[in-house]
Protein backbone atom coordinates (compact mmCIF):
# COMPACT_ATOMS: atom_id res chain seq x y z
CA UNK A 1 0.00 0.00 0.00
CA UNK A 2 1.17 3.52 -0.76
CA UNK A 3 0.64 6.72 1.21
CA UNK A 4 0.78 10.43 0.54
CA UNK A 5 2.40 12.72 3.13
CA UNK A 6 -0.96 13.52 4.71
CA UNK A 7 -2.09 9.90 4.91
CA UNK A 8 1.23 8.73 6.33
CA UNK A 9 1.21 11.57 8.86
CA UNK A 10 -2.25 10.54 10.08
CA UNK A 11 -1.22 6.88 10.19
CA UNK A 12 1.94 7.53 12.20
CA UNK A 13 0.55 10.33 14.36
CA UNK A 14 3.10 12.92 13.21
CA UNK A 15 2.81 16.14 11.24
CA UNK A 16 3.28 16.48 7.49
CA UNK A 17 5.86 19.14 8.32
CA UNK A 18 7.91 16.52 10.18
CA UNK A 19 7.77 14.14 7.21
CA UNK A 20 8.87 16.90 4.85
CA UNK A 21 11.74 17.75 7.19
CA UNK A 22 12.80 14.08 7.27
CA UNK A 23 12.88 14.21 3.48
CA UNK A 24 14.96 17.42 3.49
CA UNK A 25 17.63 15.99 5.81
CA UNK A 26 17.74 12.68 3.97
CA UNK A 27 16.60 10.43 6.80
CA UNK A 28 13.34 9.39 5.09
CA UNK A 29 12.96 9.98 1.38
CA UNK A 30 9.66 9.14 -0.37
CA UNK A 31 9.63 6.18 -2.73
CA UNK A 32 8.71 8.49 -5.59
CA UNK A 33 7.10 11.77 -6.55
CA UNK A 34 3.89 11.30 -8.56
CA UNK A 35 2.79 13.26 -11.62
CA UNK A 36 1.00 15.78 -9.40
CA UNK A 37 4.17 16.46 -7.42
CA UNK A 38 3.07 14.58 -4.28
CA UNK A 39 5.48 12.53 -2.19
CA UNK A 40 4.50 8.86 -2.24
CA UNK A 41 5.67 6.41 0.43
CA UNK A 42 5.74 2.63 0.12
CA UNK A 43 6.27 -0.28 2.50
CA UNK A 44 10.02 0.22 2.72
CA UNK A 45 9.52 3.82 3.84
CA UNK A 46 6.81 2.78 6.31
CA UNK A 47 9.24 0.34 7.95
CA UNK A 48 11.98 2.96 8.11
CA UNK A 49 9.64 5.53 9.66
CA UNK A 50 8.70 3.00 12.32
CA UNK A 51 12.38 2.53 13.15
CA UNK A 52 12.95 6.30 13.25
CA UNK A 53 10.05 6.82 15.65
CA UNK A 54 11.25 3.97 17.85
CA UNK A 55 14.67 5.59 18.13
CA UNK A 56 13.08 9.00 18.79
CA UNK A 57 11.05 7.49 21.62
CA UNK A 58 14.29 6.20 23.13
CA UNK A 59 15.77 9.70 23.03
CA UNK A 60 18.24 9.23 20.16
CA UNK A 61 18.96 12.44 18.22
CA UNK A 62 18.13 12.67 14.52
CA UNK A 63 21.73 12.85 13.35
CA UNK A 64 22.52 9.56 15.10
CA UNK A 65 19.32 7.96 13.81
CA UNK A 66 20.21 8.97 10.27
CA UNK A 67 23.65 7.39 10.59
CA UNK A 68 22.06 4.19 11.91
CA UNK A 69 19.17 3.66 9.50
CA UNK A 70 21.04 4.76 6.36
CA UNK A 71 24.07 2.56 7.05
CA UNK A 72 24.59 -0.10 4.34
CA UNK A 73 24.68 -2.87 6.96
CA UNK A 74 21.56 -1.72 8.83
CA UNK A 75 19.63 -4.78 10.06
CA UNK A 76 15.97 -3.93 10.68
CA UNK A 77 15.16 -7.16 12.53
CA UNK A 78 18.15 -6.74 14.85
CA UNK A 79 17.19 -3.12 15.47
CA UNK A 80 13.68 -4.17 16.47
CA UNK A 81 15.08 -6.67 18.97
CA UNK A 82 17.27 -3.93 20.42
CA UNK A 83 14.27 -1.58 20.58
CA UNK A 84 12.32 -4.21 22.47
CA UNK A 85 15.15 -4.69 24.97
CA UNK A 86 15.40 -0.93 25.57
CA UNK A 87 11.65 -0.58 26.00
CA UNK A 88 11.63 -3.42 28.52
CA UNK A 89 14.36 -1.63 30.45
CA UNK A 90 12.30 1.57 30.32
CA UNK A 91 9.23 -0.30 31.56
CA UNK A 92 11.26 -1.79 34.39
CA UNK A 93 12.37 1.68 35.40
CA UNK A 94 8.82 3.05 35.33
CA UNK A 95 7.49 0.04 37.26
CA UNK A 96 10.19 0.55 39.88
CA UNK A 97 9.35 4.25 40.23
CA UNK A 98 5.62 3.47 40.53
CA UNK A 99 6.34 0.85 43.18
CA UNK A 100 8.54 3.33 44.99
CA UNK A 101 5.77 5.96 44.96
CA UNK A 102 3.20 3.40 46.14
CA UNK A 103 5.44 2.41 49.04
CA UNK A 104 6.04 6.04 49.95
CA UNK A 105 2.28 6.70 49.98
CA UNK A 106 1.79 3.67 52.23
CA UNK A 107 4.62 4.92 54.45
CA UNK A 108 3.06 8.38 54.87
CA UNK A 109 -0.26 6.74 55.72
CA UNK A 110 1.45 4.61 58.36
CA UNK A 111 0.65 1.29 56.69
CA UNK A 112 4.26 0.14 56.17
CA UNK A 113 7.83 0.88 57.12
CA UNK A 114 10.37 1.72 54.43
CA UNK A 115 14.16 1.65 54.63
CA UNK A 116 16.24 4.54 53.39
CA UNK A 117 17.67 2.25 50.71
CA UNK A 118 14.18 1.47 49.41
CA UNK A 119 13.27 5.17 49.27
CA UNK A 120 16.02 5.94 46.78
CA UNK A 121 16.31 2.68 44.84
CA UNK A 122 13.98 3.79 42.06
CA UNK A 123 15.70 7.18 41.73
CA UNK A 124 19.14 5.56 41.48
CA UNK A 125 17.85 3.21 38.79
CA UNK A 126 16.57 6.23 36.85
CA UNK A 127 19.98 7.90 37.19
CA UNK A 128 21.67 4.82 35.75
CA UNK A 129 19.20 4.57 32.87
CA UNK A 130 19.59 8.26 32.04
CA UNK A 131 23.39 7.91 31.98
CA UNK A 132 23.11 4.80 29.80
CA UNK A 133 20.91 6.66 27.35
CA UNK A 134 23.29 9.62 27.13
CA UNK A 135 26.73 8.05 27.44
CA UNK A 136 26.33 4.26 27.54
CA UNK A 137 27.82 3.51 24.14
CA UNK A 138 30.86 5.74 24.65
CA UNK A 139 31.77 4.64 28.16
CA UNK A 140 31.35 0.94 27.31
CA UNK A 141 33.61 1.37 24.29
CA UNK A 142 36.19 3.18 26.42
CA UNK A 143 36.11 1.14 29.64
CA UNK A 144 34.43 -2.15 28.70
CA UNK A 145 31.04 -3.62 29.55
CA UNK A 146 32.23 -5.34 32.74
CA UNK A 147 33.53 -2.15 34.37
CA UNK A 148 30.39 -0.21 33.49
CA UNK A 149 28.13 -2.94 34.90
CA UNK A 150 30.15 -3.04 38.13
CA UNK A 151 29.92 0.73 38.42
CA UNK A 152 26.15 0.62 37.98
CA UNK A 153 25.88 -2.10 40.61
CA UNK A 154 27.93 -0.02 43.01
CA UNK A 155 25.57 2.91 42.56
CA UNK A 156 22.50 0.73 43.13
CA UNK A 157 24.02 -0.56 46.39
CA UNK A 158 24.98 2.92 47.58
CA UNK A 159 23.60 3.74 51.02
CA UNK A 160 21.68 6.94 51.68
CA UNK A 161 24.65 8.23 53.68
CA UNK A 162 26.99 7.57 50.76
CA UNK A 163 24.52 9.13 48.34
CA UNK A 164 24.38 12.28 50.46
CA UNK A 165 28.17 12.36 50.70
CA UNK A 166 28.73 12.07 46.94
CA UNK A 167 26.06 14.71 46.25
CA UNK A 168 27.78 17.10 48.66
CA UNK A 169 31.16 16.23 47.13
CA UNK A 170 29.86 16.98 43.64
CA UNK A 171 28.68 20.41 44.76
CA UNK A 172 32.03 21.13 46.43
CA UNK A 173 33.85 20.06 43.27
CA UNK A 174 31.90 22.45 41.05
CA UNK A 175 32.39 25.39 43.43
CA UNK A 176 36.13 24.68 43.74
CA UNK A 177 36.50 24.22 39.99
CA UNK A 178 34.80 27.56 39.33
CA UNK A 179 37.18 29.32 41.71
CA UNK A 180 40.18 27.55 40.22
CA UNK A 181 39.13 28.53 36.70
CA UNK A 182 39.20 32.21 37.70
CA UNK A 183 42.82 31.67 38.75
CA UNK A 184 43.60 30.35 35.27
CA UNK A 185 46.43 28.05 36.38
CA UNK A 186 45.63 24.29 36.27
CA UNK A 187 48.75 23.61 38.37
CA UNK A 188 47.65 25.93 41.18
CA UNK A 189 46.80 24.60 44.62
CA UNK A 190 43.08 25.19 44.20
CA UNK A 191 43.03 23.59 40.74
CA UNK A 192 44.79 20.52 42.12
CA UNK A 193 42.25 20.45 44.94
CA UNK A 194 39.52 20.34 42.29
CA UNK A 195 41.29 17.43 40.58
CA UNK A 196 41.54 15.61 43.92
CA UNK A 197 37.85 16.20 44.62
CA UNK A 198 37.09 14.84 41.17
CA UNK A 199 39.04 11.69 42.01
CA UNK A 200 37.18 11.29 45.32
CA UNK A 201 33.88 11.77 43.48
CA UNK A 202 34.84 9.07 40.97
CA UNK A 203 35.66 6.53 43.68
CA UNK A 204 32.00 6.52 44.72
CA UNK A 205 31.12 5.15 41.29
CA UNK A 206 34.21 3.28 40.11
CA UNK A 207 35.08 -0.08 41.63
CA UNK A 208 38.77 0.62 41.03
CA UNK A 209 40.75 3.76 40.29
CA UNK A 210 43.75 4.32 38.04
CA UNK A 211 45.50 7.50 36.97
CA UNK A 212 45.30 6.42 33.34
CA UNK A 213 41.52 5.96 33.48
CA UNK A 214 41.12 9.26 35.33
CA UNK A 215 43.10 11.11 32.66
CA UNK A 216 41.19 9.31 29.91
CA UNK A 217 37.87 10.42 31.34
CA UNK A 218 39.14 13.99 31.61
CA UNK A 219 40.08 13.91 27.92
CA UNK A 220 36.61 12.62 27.06
CA UNK A 221 35.16 15.70 28.79
CA UNK A 222 36.87 17.75 26.06
CA UNK A 223 36.33 15.37 23.13
CA UNK A 224 32.62 14.78 23.73
CA UNK A 225 30.50 17.90 23.30
CA UNK A 226 27.87 16.65 25.76
CA UNK A 227 30.40 16.47 28.59
CA UNK A 228 31.93 19.76 27.48
CA UNK A 229 28.53 21.46 27.54
CA UNK A 230 27.95 20.27 31.11
CA UNK A 231 31.20 21.69 32.46
CA UNK A 232 31.18 24.77 30.23
CA UNK A 233 27.58 25.80 30.96
CA UNK A 234 28.65 28.52 33.41
CA UNK A 235 32.06 29.39 31.95
CA UNK A 236 33.31 28.21 28.51
CA UNK A 237 36.69 26.52 28.74
CA UNK A 238 36.05 24.86 32.12
CA UNK A 239 36.10 21.32 30.71
CA UNK A 240 39.53 21.85 29.13
CA UNK A 241 40.79 23.50 32.32
CA UNK A 242 39.65 20.52 34.41
CA UNK A 243 41.30 18.16 31.91
CA UNK A 244 44.58 20.04 32.23
CA UNK A 245 44.36 20.03 36.04
CA UNK A 246 43.70 16.28 36.07
CA UNK A 247 46.58 15.68 33.66
CA UNK A 248 48.89 17.45 36.10
CA UNK A 249 47.32 15.65 39.06
CA UNK A 250 47.83 12.22 37.46
CA UNK A 251 51.23 13.04 35.93
CA UNK A 252 49.90 12.54 32.40
CA UNK A 253 51.55 14.21 29.43
CA UNK A 254 49.39 15.82 26.76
Amino acid sequence: MEYTVQKLGRLAGISTRTLRYYDEIGILKPARINSSGYRIYGQREIDRLQQILFYRELGVNLESIKNIVTAPNFDGAKALREHREKLLEKREQIDMLIANVDKTIALTEGRIKMSDKEKFQGLKKKMIDDNEKKYGEEIRAKYGKDKVEKSNAKLMNMTQEEYDEVTKLSEELMVTLAEAFKNGDPSSEIAQKAADLHKKWLTYYWTEYSKEAHAGLAQMYVDDERFTAYYDKEQPGTAAFLRDAIYIYTGTEK
